[in-house]
C-alpha cells in the first residue's frame, strides 16, 4: 500500500552563528511551532514525531518536542550526518504513505559549536576510515581538516580530470549570496563577488578559499505530512506532494573507482537521483528549482552532474553559461543554500523541504521562481546518505 504524501505545513527560524541564538530545545519547538501554525492544525493532531540531529545526546527530540505537547506519541532520533533532516522528513513520509498514520511530523535542529567538524569519540573506529583511505592514497591531506579534505579532494578530482578552475567555484559562491540577499532567514546577506571569494583567506592552496566553504550554523526547520484524505477531512493546504523520494548509501563504486568524486557522495546522488526521476516518470530538464547540498562550492558543482542537470564534466559550462540562476535552464538555492544561509547539520534538509514548498505555493516573494512546478531537493552526508526528493505542485 502506498498513499500520496502532502506537505501541509512547514516552519523555519532564521539561522546564526554559535552562540548567537537559543538553545536547541527553543530553537526546534519553534519550528515545530511555526509548522502547525503554517498548517493550522494542533500539536495534538500529531501521531509520530521524527526528529534529527547530529550533535545531541540521545532523545534530544524528546526534550525539544515536549515543549510543544507531551501526547504520548512514538518520538525517533534520527542522526544521518548532514543528511539528518531529509533522513527525518523521509521516514516520516514512509509512516504516511504505508498507512501506518495519517499526520507526521519532522523536525531537524542543531546547536552547533564554532570551527571545522570533527569526530565526536576518538576512542574507537571513525565512520570516515574508509574515505580516508581512499583520499591518502591519492593525495597528502596532511593537516587538512575533516569535511574540507572530504569535499575538496572531490573537487580536485574533477579539476584534474575536466580542467575545472577554481574561479568557477567562487562563481557559484557569489550566486549563492546573491539569492541569500532575498532570504530573510539567511545566515549571511551580503553580497560577494567572485573576486572576493578568490580573495579570502586561502583553506588549501589551489583547492578552497573560505568562502567556498559553509559556515557551522545554529538552527531548525520542520515539516508535517499527510495523507490526502486527511488533508481534505481538515481543510488543509495540499497543492505540495512529494511526488518521489529516494534514500541512498555507499556503494562499492565509492571506494573501488579511485575516482575521488566518490568520497563526496557523487554516486550515491546520481543512484538516488535516477531513483526519483524513475519512479515520477520525469527527467531532468523537467525540474524547475533545486535545493542541493551546497556544503562546499565544490560540492554543488559536482551534485549538478550527479543529479544528471548536465552530463559529466560540464557543470563548468552550466555555471559559466548562467544555467545555474535566475533566467537559466535551473535556478539552484534560490534560498542562498548551505553557503549563505548556513548548515546546522540535522535542520538543514527540513529547511530545503521549507524554501521549496514556499516555491511551489508561489510564496517565496522576491526569490520566487517563476511558475515552479517541479521542485527537486539533494541532502547528502559523509558516511553515507543521502536523500533525493520531489515535489510537485498539485
Amino acid at each position: 500500500m502506498s498513499r500520496d504524501v502532502f506537505v501541509v505545513g512547514a516552519g523555519m527560524i532564521p539561522f546564526k552563528k554559535p552562540g548567537a541564538g537559543d538553545t536547541y530545545s527553543v530553537m526546534a519547538a519553534t519550528a515545530i511551532r511555526e509548522a502547525l501554525s503554517d498548517a493550522k492544525l494542533s500539536y495534538d493532531q500529531i501521531e509520530h514525531a521524527y526528529a534529527g540531529y547530529a550533535y545531541g545526546d540521545t532523545c534530544s527530540g524528546q526534550r525539544a518536542i515536549y515543549d510543544v505537547g507531551a501526547t504520548a506519541i512514538p518520538v525517533f532520533n534520527v542522526n544521518n550526518a548532514c543528511a539528518t533532516g531529509s533522513s527525518a522528513l523521509y521516514l516520516a513520509r514512509q509512516a504516511v504513505a504505508s498507512g501506518q498514520v495519517e499526520c507526521a511530523l519532522a523536525v531537524g535542529f542543531e546547536q552547533m559549536n564554532p570551527g571545522a567538524l570533527g569526530t565526536m569519540f576518538d576512542d574507537r573506529p571513525s565512520v570516515y576510515d574508509h574515505f580516508d583511505t581512499c583520499i591518502e592514497s591519492k593525495l597528502d591531506v596532511t593537516n587538512i581538516p575533516l569535511a574540507m579534505r572530504l569535499f575538496g579532494s572531490a573537487g580536485l578530482e574533477h579539476m584534474k580530470r575536466f580542467g575545472t578552475k577554481l574561479e568557477t567555484f567562487a562563481k557559484i559562491r557569489a550566486k549563492a549570496s546573491r539569492h541569500a540577499s532575498n532570504n530573510p532567514l539567511a545566515l549571511f546577506k551580503k553580497v560577494v563577488t567572485e573576486e572576493e571569494v578568490m580573495a579570502s583567506p586561502v583553506l588549501w592552496p589551489g583547492v578552497m578559499t573560505r568562502l567556498m566553504a559553509c559556515p557551522p550554523t545554529c538552527g531548525a526547520a520542520a515539516a508535517i505530512v499527510t495523507s490526502a484524505d486527511f488533508a481534505k477531512r481538515h481543510n488543509l493546504r495540499s497543492e505540495v506532494k512529494i511526488a518521489a523520494q529516494a534514500i541512498t548509501t555507499d556503494s562499492a563504486s565509492t571506494f573501488d573507482n579511485n575516482d575521488l568524486r566518490g568520497v563526496a557522495g557523487y554516486y550515491m546522488a546520481q543512484t538516488a537521483a535516477k531513483k526519483v526521476y524513475e519512479a515520477a516518470g520525469i527527467g531532468p530538464e523537467d525540474i524547475d528549482v533545486i535545493e542541493l547540498h551546497d556544503c562546499f562550492a565544490q560540492n554543488e558543482l559536482l551534485t549538478y552532474e550527479s543529479l544528471g542537470l548536465c552530463a559529466e564534466g560540464e557543470a563548468e559550462k552550466l555555471v559559466l553559461d548562467g544555467d545555474n540562476t535566475y533566467g537559466g535552464k535551473y535556478v539552484t538555492n534560490p534560498s542562498g543554500g548551505l553557503l549563505s544561509k548556513g548548515h546546522p547539520i540535522g535542520a538543514t534538509g527540513l529547511a530545503q523541504c521549507f524554501e521549496l514548498v514556499n516555491q511551489l505555493r508561489g510564496e517565496a516573494e522576491a526569490r520566487q521562481v517563476p511558475n515552479a512546478r517541479l521542485a527537486l531537493q539533494h541532502n547528502i552526508g559523509i558516511g553515507g546518505a543521502c536523500v533525493v526528493t520531489l515535489y510537485e505542485r498539485v
